[in-house]
């Protein structure tokens, strides 16, 4: 149980990360703490869907997985966060869009540290060491990808819809790419690090804009200025 437990402390850890990096106006804790939960609550739908089905496993965690799982995320974001008051500025998108990814990974790593315990002891830290790093931040910039598009989306006066599809398929598409490279052996540590590399330069970017978007920047007459900081969200 307590390698169960184990699971949940990168992504909390990752947790605290995100949310430092929303410095204009942070968001109510509170909300974020539920946007995580809800993670876990889209986890356990992915999970629920997936029990009547044997597929191939290689299909199932290049395909179907990043399908199944990024939707659920999204939908969760979609149904219980995007109308919220506090949704108020296009890095908020980002923001829960991290939140929940990060309960879903929780869970997931969670429940992989238990059957790695259970199958192969011996690999555990490795295991834990792999996945704190990489595995559970990567859900993280697979779904930041259709967070940034959502908040994008809500304060775009044109309503463009392809704008969410777009980042919804780009996501996917990156995560089936990252479950493709976890399963090859030849080259696959290479190709992590370099996909790592290539999301996380994008999320910078993403991140960057969002900011620069946002109704709270401080403005002069030459454009955006440096951040501020200023007080957190009720």
């Amino acid at each position: 149980m307590h390698y169960l437990l184990l699971g949940f402390a990168p992504g909390l850890y990752w947790l605290w990360y995100f949310y430092k990096w929303d410095e204009l106006e942070p968001e109510p804790k509170k909300l974020v703490f539920i946007s995580y939960f809800l993670g876990i609550l889209s986890a356990a739908l992915v999970i629920f869907i997936n029990v009547p089905f044997k597929l191939n496993y290689f299909v199932g965690a290049v395909i179907t997985a990043p399908i199944l799982e990024e939707l659920a995320k999204f939908l969760m974001v979609w149904a219980y966060l995007y109308r919220n008051k506090n949704f108020s500025e296009p890095m908020d998108g980002i923001v829960y869009a991290a939140a929940v990814a990060l309960g879903f990974a929780s869970i997931e790593n969670g429940l992989y540290l238990f059957r790695i315990n259970q199958q192969a002891q011996s690999m555990l830290s490795n295991v834990i060491l792999i996945r704190a790093i990489f595995s559970v931040p990567a859900h993280v910039l697979f779904s930041s990808v259709w967070g940034y598009a959502l908040g994008r989306y809500k304060f775009d006066k044109k309503k463009n819809r392809f704008i969410v599809l777009y980042g919804l398929l780009l996501a996917m598409l990156l995560h089936g790419l990252f479950n493709f490279l976890c399963l090859i052996q030849i080259f696959s540590s290479f190709g992590l690090l370099i996909l790592t590399a290539v999301m996380w330069m994008l999320i910078n970017k993403k991140i960057r804009r969002a900011e620069k978007d946002s109704p709270y920047a401080p403005r002069s007459f030459l454009g955006w200025k440096k951040k501020r900081k200023i007080k957190e969200k009720k």
